[in-house]
């Protein structure tokens, strides 16, 4: 970053800061922790050679070691993340299953949990492609979360999401249960190369809906892109322009590819080690119960909580955590 030239190249630039943070990231909570090691070192020789006032030296070192532990615990956490793709941005898609409008705004519930838990953690979050329920809700939605680590956050909560609940939507109060699938890939930087021909892609353009002004709704700006080798397809209808629209579908659909081709490899690993590899995708991973008790319960940890309505406004860390530390 020193050279004279660094900046003149303004791409490559920015990912080289992009990987100092990401370094300082790491060594920098590290060297605050070792830190207030020697900090509670030095408390516990003050103590031990002073009699007068060790009682109060003493209370002052627990105190200094409830926050080495916590940072030790962070910095743990942190050291779980050592994917390649953990330090990008995530792509997160959440679909609402059968069951029309209760589906549908299951999937618009848990649209909020995952934006209010990135504004907890600062992310910023980014929302490319939304189709509206019938009625309420949301039938299927595409954002990015973008921030460091937050793939590496959230790429456990692909899966299945179960709720139990009596309906607001039925006037004779019964009870329901409602699914939707979240799916969730690693932004990819663009020089990362996937080969894509255009003879496998059907693009389909209209017009966007809801909010956005005159423009946006009355032109044909809006793009669905279809792989068709694979069936794979992704949609973005935020921007104003359809060519920018299309630049951020195919680098959605780029990330798609990229972590099937992750995930083949993945298998093909397993089957030669012998290990059975985990259809993440296709398994319930959390139940939401809502009625007749209230309990949010990983199925994979079995972590669980009752305090459900925290749950639903962001405060997913439990599980999030408790899943890295499973895995690792």
């Amino acid at each position: 970053m020193s050279q004279p030239d660094f900046w003149n190249d303004q791409e490559a630039a920015q990912q080289t800061v992009a990987r100092l943070k990401q370094a300082r990231s790491i060594v920098q909570p590290f060297e605050k922790l070792a830190a207030r090691f020697e900090d509670f070192k030095v408390l516990g020789e003050l103590a031990a050679g002073d009699a007068e006032e060790s009682a109060e030296l003493l209370r002052e070192a627990d105190s200094v070691w409830s926050a080495i532990v916590g940072d030790l615990d962070r910095l743990e956490l942190l050291s779980f993340l050592g994917g390649s793709s953990d330090p990008n941005n995530a792509i997160i898609s959440i679909h609402a299953g059968a069951g029309g409008t209760e589906s549908c705004d299951w999937a618009e519930m848990l649209l909020r949990m995952y934006s209010h838990w990135a504004e907890k953690h600062e992310f910023s979050l980014e929302t490319v492609d939304c189709q509206a329920g019938d009625e309420a809700g949301v039938k299927n939605v595409t954002m990015i979360v973008s921030g460091e680590y937050a793939y590496g956050y959230l790429k456990h909560e692909r899966g299945v999401h179960r709720l139990v609940r009596i309906s607001p939507f039925d006037s004779n109060q019964r009870r329901h249960t409602s699914f939707a699938a979240v799916d969730v890939v690693a932004e990819v930087d663009d020089d990362i190369q996937i080969a894509i021909e255009e003879a496998d892609l059907r693009i389909d353009t209209y017009r966007s809906s809801g909010a956005g002004g005159q423009h946006v709704n009355r032109t044909d700006s809006a793009v669905r892109i279809t792989h068709l080798p694979t069936g794979i397809v992704v949609a973005c209808q935020q921007e104003r322009s359809q060519h920018k629209n299309r630049a951020k579908a195919m680098k959605i659909l780029k990330a798609k590819m990229h972590e099937r081709e992750e995930e083949k490899r993945n298998r093909e690993r397993d089957a030669e080690y012998g290990e059975k590899s985990e259809n993440a995708w296709g398994n319930q991973i959390r139940s939401y119960v809502l009625h007749p008790y209230q309990m949010v319960k990983d199925l994979r940890t079995e972590v669980q909580t009752s305090n459900v309505g925290n749950v639903l406004d962001g405060e997913i860390d439990l599980f999030i955590e408790a899943m890295l530390r499973h895995q690792k």
